[in-house]
C-alpha cells in the first residue's frame, strides 16, 4: 500500500466517525501499528484457553503487546463507573435459574457471560451451541476458537473483552431463536450492556444487530458501518460459526474490527 493512499485511507476514516480537523501530528499518532493486508484469521486450529466463569482480571492494564505504541495502550482500558451501577453478579443473581421460556427444561447450563466488567469492548452473538451448554460459558467451541483469534488479531485476550449472547440458553439443534425465547432473555442482555458500558459493542451475526437495534434488516446491508446503541458505538459483523461455513467471509471481518481498533485508539485520545 503505498504511503498517500494510506493517509487518504486514514482521512476517510476520520471523516466518517464525525472528526472535520486532524493535524499531521495527530495522523501520525492514531495510525500506530497499521496491519499489513494479509489475513490473520485464517489459523482456527488453536488450543482454547482455559477460562474460568469467577475468575475476574487482577490488573486493568490490557495490553502488554510491544508493537502498540505506549501512548495507545490505555485505549483498551475498562470503562470506569460514574456512579454506583448494578454489577453483573447481581444480575446473574436475578437471573438465578431461569424458567422463564421453554428452553430451561432442555438446557445443562445457564451461559450467562465471561470476561472484563468493565471491558471496553463488547462481543454479543445469537445463542449457545451445543460445546457452550455443556461448560456454561460462551464461544468454547470453534467458533470460539476463531472468536479468540479475532480479539488477539486486534491486541487483546479473551478476558480484556466481555462476551455474552442475545439469549443464555442453548436451543434445541442449534436452531434459531424464538420470538419469545429472545424477549425472555433481552433485558437481562441490556442490564449486561448498562452494567458494563464498553466503549464498543459488536454483534456478531443479524439476530444480535436486530435484537439490540429493534431493525429487520439484514446484516450484509449494514456490516462494516457504525451504528448507535443508547450512545455507544457499535458494530455489526459476521458470525464466527459463519466464517467457518464462509471463509472467505473472514476477509470482511477483519476489516470490521479494524475499524473497531481504531476507533477505540481514536476515543482514548480525546
Amino acid at each position: 500500500m503505498s504511503p498517500s493512499k494510506s493517509i487518504k485511507e486514514i482521512l476517510e476514516y476520520f471523516r466518517e466517525i464525525g472528526v472535520s480537523e486532524l493535524s499531521a501530528d495527530r495522523i501520525h499518532r492514531h495510525r500506530g501499528d497499521v496491519t499489513p493486508d494479509t489475513d490473520p484469521l485464517r489459523d482456527t486450529n488453536l488450543v482454547l484457553p482455559q477460562i474460568s466463569p469467577d475468575v475476574q482480571p487482577t490488573s486493568p492494564g490490557l495490553l502488554a503487546s510491544p508493537v502498540i505504541p505506549p501512548q495507545t495502550r490505555s485505549l483498551f482500558s475498562p470503562v470506569q463507573p460514574s456512579s454506583r451501577e448494578e454489577t453483573l453478579e447481581e444480575i446473574r443473581s436475578d437471573l438465578g435459574d431461569c424458567q422463564r421460556c421453554k428452553l430451561a427444561p432442555l438446557r445443562k447450563h445457564i451461559v450467562f457471560g465471561t470476561g472484563h466488567p468493565r471491558a471496553a469492548l463488547m462481543f454479543v452473538g445469537e445463542a449457545p451451541g451445543a460445546d457452550e451448554d455443556e461448560q456454561g460459558l460462551p464461544f468454547v467451541g470453534r467458533a470460539g476458537q476463531l472468536l479468540t483469534r479475532i480479539i488477539e488479531a486486534i491486541s487483546l485476550k479473551r478476558e480484556d473483552v466481555y462476551i455474552c449472547n442475545v439469549i443464555k440458553c442453548r436451543p434445541p439443534e442449534n436452531r434459531a431463536p424464538e420470538r419469545d425465547e429472545i424477549d425472555s432473555c433481552e433485558p437481562f442482555l441490556r442490564r449486561q450492556i448498562e452494567s458494563v458500558r464498553p466503549k464498543v459493542i459488536v454483534c456478531l451475526g443479524s439476530p444480535a444487530m436486530q435484537t439490540l437495534l429493534k431493525i429487520k434488516t439484514g446484516i450484509t446491508q449494514i456490516r462494516g458501518q457504525w451504528l448507535d446503541y443508547d450512545g455507544i458505538k457499535l458494530m455489526a459483523t459476521f458470525h464466527p460459526a459463519y466464517c467457518l461455513r464462509w471463509p472467505d467471509k473472514k476477509r470482511e471481518v477483519w476489516e470490521d474490527m479494524k475499524k473497531v481498533r481504531e476507533y477505540l485508539r481514536f476515543v482514548n485520545a480525546l
